[in-house]
């Protein structure tokens, strides 16, 4: 805090007092401006009032700067301090399930764009374009994956720490994420992304046999890269109904996580790819 404002005071009141020193006026112009440099326009325009204006525009856009940079570090130090006053585990616990909570957004965010996507038309720039993007989301969802397994890893150490702190929603949060249904859901996810792509990869790199020459023997392989796409979809479609249940019923339990858990754009069933 005060990493630029008590420098800029005390050089203010020191132009202050060598003005005071060459003009012949009050010293004491000097010691107000160090106790409240929101009085210096009042000196400036009574000092020179030919080039008060030039003057104040300079101070106004100093101390503007100098205020926002110190707004800007108090916001800054207060976020960073926030937990300080807490027990390490529980603020380390109060991280974790804030990354969680970040990388599930953005898990859900780019699962939106890919439902928006996942039926693309069959050119070569819209099919590089989702081979980018589902790379892209892979490595969200991988991120989303280590958050996961980080907190669970965590809040099972320290289990009996948060019983008995009474910290129920950290418990609660694992449990959801430890259940069967959660965990096979991000499996078929990935699982399907794995065939969505190579069947995106196979076509645009064969694009022109497939749609073109209709060489029998890629067509052939685009129809096993197809297949396994289509199984793919069906076992997450599936598997993500069972989650979709188990989470509505859990969440009628357990109403105050909501917000760490996946969100409901998120199960809506991938479109497939023809």
């Amino acid at each position: 805090m005060y990493y630029l404002y008590f420098p800029y005071v005390l050089l203010l009141s020191c132009l202050m007092f060598f003005e005071c020193a060459k003009k012949k006026h009050p010293r004491w112009w000097a010691a107000a401006v160090l106790l409240a440099p929101i009085t210096t326009p009042y000196f400036i325009f009574k000092s020179r009032k030919s080039e008060g204006m030039v003057l104040f525009m300079i101070f106004l856009a100093t101390f503007t700067g100098v205020a926002a940079f110190e707004f800007y570090t108090y916001a800054q130090t207060k976020e960073k301090n926030k937990y300080a006053h807490l027990p390490p585990i529980t603020r380390q616990v109060i991280r974790l399930s804030d990354d969680l909570k970040q990388t599930t957004i953005n898990l859900d965010k780019a699962l939106v764009t890919l439902e928006q996507i996942s039926k693309v038309e069959s050119r070569l720039k819209e099919l590089k374009e989702t081979i980018d993007f589902i790379g892209t989301l892979r490595i969200i969802m991988d991120e989303n994956q280590a958050s996961i397994a980080r907190f669970v890893k965590f809040t099972t150490d320290y289990n009996t720490y948060f019983v008995k702190k009474g910290l129920n929603w950290v418990c609660q949060i694992q449990l959801f994420y430890t259940n069967r249904n959660v965990v096979v859901h991000y499996k078929t996810l990935e699982t399907y992304l794995e065939n969505f792509e190579a069947l995106l990869i196979y076509s645009y790199t064969n694009f022109y046999n497939i749609t073109k020459a209709e060489s029998k023997e890629h067509l052939k392989n685009y129809d096993e890269y197809y297949i396994r796409y289509r199984r793919a979809v069906d076992a997450h479609n599936r598997f993500n109904v069972q989650r979709i249940e188990f989470q509505n019923e859990f969440l009628h339990k357990y109403p105050d996580i909501k917000s760490y858990l996946p969100g409901e754009r998120q199960t809506e069933t991938f479109k497939s790819w023809e």
